[in-house]
């Protein structure tokens, strides 16, 4: 028996116009990696690369 084909949901669209990956603000956590094993040691912020830092959803 052939496996079924389903079509992925999009995603829901938010009300407002907001990136969901940002939630509007331009920038999302990137976690900041040091040492020969790369151990995970805090966060700062990063661009947004859905919307690229402008905060508004680019498929609304």
């Amino acid at each position: 028996m052939a496996p079924r084909r389903t079509t992925p949901e999009p995603p829901p669209v938010v009300a407002n116009g907001d990136c969901k990956p940002c939630g509007g603000t331009g920038n999302v956590p990137t976690t900041v990696r040091v040492g020969r094993k790369r151990r995970p040691v805090g966060q700062q912020d990063g661009l947004c690369l859905n919307c690229f830092g402008t905060g508004t959803d680019p498929d609304a």
